[in-house]
Formats: C-alpha cells, structure tokens, sequence
C-alpha cells in the first residue's frame, strides 16, 4: 500500500498509456489521481490546467528595462508607460519537460522565467483593491523569445513571442492560498546546470492587481485566462542541446531542452 500523504493540493495534467491524468506531487515523481506513482519521465506533461487566453507582459521588471535600454524607446521625461501586453495562441503552450525548436539561423534566441497567474473567477473592471479574489493560483513558465525577429526592441510580433511551442507551462498548478505573498518569489534561470538569472517578483513594473484592474477594464478576464507577468534581467542565448531551468520558489521546477529545426521535420537549409 502506498502511505505517501501529499497535504498540497497542486496538480498536474499528463498524459499516460493513451488516457489524460490528474497528477499530485510524490517523492518518487508524481502520483496519478488513481494512485500509481510514476518517475517524472515516464509521463507527457500538459499545461497543468485548462487554459484560456494567455496574455504575456513584457518589460514589467524595472531591470530587465534597464537591461535592454539601449535597445528600446522610452519616453524621455521618465513617464510610466501602459503595460505592454501581447497575448498567445494555444498552438505556443507546451508543458514541463517538453522540447522547444530552436531554428538553426538566428543569433539570439532566449528564455524568460515568470510567473503566470492563473484567474479563478470572472473579472471585469476589477478596481486592485479587489483582484487579488480573481487569482486561482500560479504556476512557472519559461516564455522563450528570438531577439532576430523583433520589428523593433520595444513591441513583440508574432513570430518573437507565439512561435509553436515557444511557451512552456508547469509543472504544477498551484492554489493561490498556498501561496502567502506572490510578490515575494525569488525565480531564477539555470541553463545547463549554471544559473544564468536570478530576480524576485517583488521588482514588478506593474504588481498583480494592478495588471488584473488594466486588464479588466477593456476586458472580461475569464477562468482559465493566465498572465504571464514578465521576466527580469540576465537572459542569456540558448542552443540547441541546452537544457533550461526555471524555478520559483514555492511554486515550482520547470524543466525544457533546446533542440533543432530536424526533429520538426524542417530541412537544415530552411530560413525564415
């Protein structure tokens, strides 16, 4: 009999022996809704929960703006600027362990680690006082980004930030009463095995509710929606064969590898 008690109530969805799981944390790996426990590799990991528009912030950590300064536009006169807010397809979202194309002709191409904030219930001109009552929970992602293709340093296209796969998820879906203050996680970023950034979500430009009170003014933020808060500095290029970690304290280990424009069936001479 299996005596593992899992007092967490964060949660996993897999994939194994052709059927979708429900998976909880075990010491050995993880441990299906129907209490077989199973190593980490022997399951396909998924978004661990339904999802539903993605909205991703890019440059709400004060350093990672400083990081790209002479990259951007900024006003001059120091004026804080609207969120800068793109939203994803699902065909982007992959989940832990999972494999992310790398095309053979760019030069810079790097991860982001963030927070995601997953909404529980509707949210509609949501004041900040009151969003935090919006928020199910939170889980890791590793937003990557090809720094070639930006149309300028400032706004993100398509092909920067929902490129297939570009966009991973997990490992696990958090309760947000698990966590006491989510603007107090440090995250960081190991590329194989040697931690290349390290922040804290307490450098936010623009805190949790204040992104669920813009949001929602324009827009019903439903459940299921996540936002994926931004990343801070230190993002480094990634090749091919690199493995890339992202941890959250609290919250979670998210693991992906870098591989090649083979492995999605597109010829080496391939540009684009």
């Amino acid at each position: 009999m299996n005596t593992h008690m899992n007092t967490s109530r964060r949660t996993a969805r897999v994939a194994f022996g052709g059927t979708l799981h429900t998976a909880t944390p075990h010491p050995q790996g993880l441990q299906l809704a129907d209490g077989r426990v199973l190593a980490e590799d022997a399951v396909v990991w998924l978004p661990p929960f339904e999802v539903g528009t993605v909205i991703a912030l890019g440059l709400n950590y004060a350093d990672h703006v400083k990081e790209l300064a002479k990259e951007l536009t900024l006003a001059a006169n120091g004026a804080k600027d609207e969120p800068l807010v793109f939203l994803k397809g699902p065909g982007a979202l992959i989940g832990h362990r999972g494999q992310t194309r790398r095309p053979q002709d760019v030069r810079f191409m790097h991860y982001e680690c963030e927070l995601a904030v997953v909404i529980g219930t509707p949210a509609r001109n949501v004041c900040a006082a009151d969003a935090m009552a919006h928020v199910a929970g939170y889980t890791v992602c590793n937003d990557y980004a090809v720094r070639d293709y930006l149309e300028n340093w400032y706004r993100p296209n398509l092909r920067v930030k929902n490129r297939d796969g570009g966009t991973v998820l997990g490992p696990w879906f958090v309760p947000a009463d698990e966590v006491p203050d989510p603007h107090a996680l440090a995250l960081r970023t190991l590329v194989n095995g040697r931690v290349t950034q390290q922040g804290t979500t307490a450098n936010m430009v623009n805190d949790i509710p204040a992104l669920i009170e813009y949001l929602s003014s324009f827009m019903t933020l439903q459940p299921g929606d996540v936002i994926l808060t931004g990343t801070p500095d230190g993002v480094v290029n990634v090749n091919v064969g690199d493995e890339v970690v992202c941890e959250i304290d609290g919250i979670g280990r998210l693991v992906n590898t870098l591989v090649g424009d083979d492995l999605y069936g597109i010829p080496s001479a391939s540009t684009e």
